[in-house]
């Protein structure tokens, strides 16, 4: 069949290669000039399935409240006129309890485990290369009321499959004696040595190359303007080619792509899109925060991939991964914080500053004097970025065949898009070519009796 992959970030490129694999003929459509320079482009690094756990819980709601006042906030909800927002907080408030959650933990782990396995598989296929650790993940608590559920979760992962551990402070530093500056601070923490870390960038577009090398066709600089239906059926998708040469968004040439499939793989811009024609899907972008900094003593630097509890951050060491390609050079990747409010890509607000600032504090006292975190009016070059993650409710993502005829959707993946990438590829692949995945997940649409789709003339 010919399929039209909207978007080429992880999700996309993995969906491209897989469908690749299985004979299909694929065209990846995306506005930017590479693969992965939007989502994808610089987040915590983390394959992290023992920490495949959703933002909704039971303690949320009051969390919520006591942080939306605070700059620095791990998860600030700032209310603003859109309807789309609000009714995506009233169902996020509907998860927040111990039934929901548990449900929510069984399927991004289902998933997640099913990822990490086609993650290895497409590895081993195509000898990319991309800064992976494979050391685990740890998970660090500077309060003790804390540290005391950490068991919890742990052995709820345990019940899923993860064997992610509850580890004493001296075994902590067993694993990762890099923390040791940061000992009178540190009560206790979780390790699992299963997962992993690397980047997701580096990745994403070695892999689109790949898929290139195998036929596919990438419309890269090129606006989707919307999806054309007829009837109940995508009928054609209009692009416009970008101006590229001008530095203009606006399009010069629209064309029209017909498809026998449209995956719409655009992150938090696939709601939108989605809507155009009916189909109505709780995605709302979170917005996140990274810096690449510089090592200045690699030899203090953590090589295990870890999670800092306070400040809900996440640092992976990563070579040749800063924003200004210094090809060689390592890098602490450091990636926290989410707002829920809008589409808003800024960095140069009072909000965005402070919460840049707060994860080059927090590395600074967390690993004192090992990174260059000045920032730039110090003299420093860290390396900072922003990006929108498409969230659900649920954190479970949308992965399956709309109401729409050929249409089909593989978004909203939140935090966890480099978790879930190669396995939600797979899982689109084979639904589109009337398989059923083999993992207990509950894929968007397929349980209502959707099918793969018939050809037709393009």
């Amino acid at each position: 069949m010919k399929v039209i992959v909207l978007g080429a970030g992880i999700i996309g490129v993995s969906t491209a290669w897989h469908l690749l694999e299985r004979g299909h003929e694929v065209t990846v459509v995306d506005r930017q000039p590479d693969a992965a320079l939007e989502t994808s482009f610089a987040n915590a690094a983390q394959i992290s399935v023992s920490y495949c756990e959703p933002w909704a819980n039971r303690d949320a709601p009051l969390k919520v409240l006591k942080w939306m006042f605070r700059n620095d906030a791990p998860l600030l909800f700032r209310p603003t006129l859109d309807p789309h927002q609000w009714v995506w907080g009233l169902k996020f408030l509907a998860q927040c309890n111990d039934t929901a959650f548990e449900r929510n933990v069984q399927q991004l782990v289902a998933l997640g485990a099913y990822s990490h396995a086609a993650l290895k598989d497409v590895v081993n296929a195509t000898g990319i290369e991309y800064s992976r650790l494979e050391r685990g993940i740890a998970h660090y608590y500077t309060d003790q009321k804390s540290f005391d559920t950490a068991g919890e979760a742990a052995a709820l992962m345990r019940r899923y499959g993860v064997d992610r551990r509850v580890v004493s402070r001296d075994e902590l530093f067993q694993i990762e004696p890099a923390f040791k500056s940061f000992a009178h601070r540190i009560v206790g923490g979780t390790y699992t040595s299963s997962d992993e870390s690397g980047d997701a960038r580096v990745f994403t577009q070695a892999l689109a190359r790949h898929c290139a090398g195998l036929g596919a066709k990438f419309l890269y600089n090129h606006d989707i303007e919307r999806l054309d239906k007829v009837g109940n059926a995508i009928e054609s998708i209009a692009v416009n080619q970008r101006n590229t040469r001008a530095g203009s968004t606006k399009g010069l040439k629209q064309t029209l792509l017909k498809a026998d499939a449209v995956v719409v793989a655009c992150g938090s811009f696939s709601a939108p899109l989605l809507r155009a024609v009916g189909v109505s899907l709780p995605i709302y972008p979170g917005k996140g925060y990274s810096a690449s900094f510089k090592l200045l003593q690699p030899e203090r630097a953590p090589y295990v991939s870890t999670i800092d509890d306070e400040v809900k951050c996440a640092m992976s060491r990563l070579t040749g991964a800063g924003n200004g390609g210094q090809n060689g050079a390592s890098f602490l990747r450091v990636a926290g914080t989410i707002e829920v409010g809008g589409y808003d890509l800024s960095l140069d607000t009072p909000l965005a500053r402070a919460r840049c600032k707060m994860l080059a504090d927090r590395i600074e006292e967390v690993l004192p004097g090992v990174c260059d975190t000045r920032l730039e009016e110090e003299g420093g070059s860290p390396n900072f970025w922003t990006g929108l993650r498409p969230a659900t409710p649920t954190n479970i993502p949308y992965i399956g065949k709309t109401k729409v005829d050929r249409l089909w959707v593989n978004a909203g993946h939140g935090t966890l898009g480099w978790t879930h990438g190669a396995g939600s590829g797979k899982a689109m692949a084979e639904l589109i070519s009337g398989e059923r995945p083999s993992m207990d997940f509950h894929f968007y649409g397929v349980e209502s009796g959707a099918s793969a789709p018939r050809a037709h003339a393009a």
